[in-house]
């Protein structure tokens, strides 16, 4: 076997996390690092370190590259933060945080945290041949993630969305009472983690599906940092409450506003015509904006709605708000737009990188074979439940 040096360029980039690991533990680091990029097809483990025979300094066992998931003293946290400081040059005077779950499809009695989640790939969403909505369910392993997006130094206007931190929601059929959390309580854990990591002022904006955009992430978020996401089109909307010098408790709210429904079809307040620059292009769209309190997500702060209208008609009205009031429309739809970039790493961690692949099919047994009885193993740590995913 001829053993090759891991390239200065790659080394560099994994020399920062040295801190996070012991000396042996970080040896193992790099080896898997390695591995996972060479490795051909499924990445499994084993694959991995039969694909990285050739970049170690050293031989060893394969247990130990097993037991650095298992009982090796490192932090996923502690990873993502070295991770976070090392794109921070790259974010922009902005940081743009995305934040998003996705499934991994996984299978097998032995797997800890797996569970029936909603797939949303396989959902039809109205969109099916006869006109209906198609709700499919898969078993695995549901991941909230955190990602920063960055910008290429040859195109400012292009994001790319890096994963830094994530939390495994676990069903709450599954999961212990005392134990259970929301997959919006998990994300806003993981964002205080990424605040308390960055200079302090320094300007942030969230972005978030229709799932992420609740009382949960958007009322615990500081003055300095915003939200933007989808609104829906029954939103109650509120003026800002008037000075009130009467008895008693003051009011938190104003009058009520038209919801984006209706303020679609009144005819009062006209459609103005704007260019906005959405996924690297631009684009001509019709827009309504209106200033005011989203009271059941956003609380007391003010917040600016964006509703949108495709003049081609082939795209319904939609609603968009942002808790950055002095952004323009199309501002705001252009910072949204950086949302589908951790749809692309997602895409690309999964058919690329090997996400999901499937890694406990050992049990299996031969077609006919009477079904043994099986019994969840339960993982003592992070590190361990993000070793049966990885």
């Amino acid at each position: 076997m001829i053993e090759h040096a891991i390239p200065a360029t790659l080394l560099a980039l994994l020399t920062p996390f040295a801190g996070v690991f012991s000396r042996p533990g970080f040896e193992n680091f790099q080896a898997l690092v390695v591995g996972w990029v060479l490795c051909p097809g499924r990445h499994t483990i084993s694959r991995v370190i039969q694909a990285s025979a050739g970049m170690r300094r050293r031989r060893k066992h394969h247990t130990a590259f097993y037991r650095f998931f298992s009982r090796a003293g490192w932090s996923v946290d502690a990873l993502g933060q070295i991770l976070l400081d090392l794109l921070l040059p790259f974010a922009g005077p902005e940081v743009v945080v995305l934040v998003d779950d996705t499934l991994c499809h996984r299978s097998g009695p032995h797997l800890f945290g797996a569970a029936m989640h909603h797939d949303a790939l396989r959902s039809t969403y109205m969109r099916g041949a006869a006109g209906g909505r198609t709700v499919s369910f898969a078993f695995g392993h549901n991941w909230v993630v955190l990602a920063i997006a960055v910008a290429p130094p040859w195109n400012p206007e292009r994001r790319f969305a890096i994963p830094v931190l994530f939390r495994l929601y676990r069903s709450k059929k599954r999961t212990p009472s005392a134990q259970y959390r929301k997959r919006t309580e998990l994300a806003a854990e993981l964002l205080r983690l990424v605040l308390d990591a960055l200079p302090d002022g320094r300007p942030v904006h969230v972005v978030g599906d229709a799932e992420y955009a609740c009382q949960t992430l958007v009322r615990s978020l500081p003055p300095h940092v915003h939200f933007t996401g989808p609104m829906t089109m029954d939103a109650a909307l509120y003026a800002k409450p008037k000075p009130y010098r009467g008895m008693g408790r003051p009011p938190v709210k104003g009058k009520r506003l038209a919801s984006p429904e209706k303020l679609a079809r009144s005819r009062s307040t006209p459609w103005r015509t704007i260019t906005a620059c959405i996924y690297g292009r631009k684009v001509s769209i019709q827009v309504k904006t209106c200033d005011g309190l989203w009271y059941t997500v956003a609380g007391t702060r003010l917040v600016r709605m964006v509703l949108t209208h495709d003049p081609t008609g082939r795209l319904r009205d939609r609603a968009y708000f942002s808790t950055d009031t002095d952004r323009s429309a199309p501002d705001i739809l252009r910072v949204f737009s950086f949302r589908w970039e951790i749809e692309v790493a997602f895409r690309n961690t999964k058919q690329t990188l090997g996400l999901q692949d499937a890694q406990n099919g050992w049990w299996r047994r031969a077609a006919h074979a009477p079904k043994a009885r099986h019994r969840a193993v339960g993982l003592p740590s992070m590190e361990a439940q993000a070793s049966t995913s990885a």
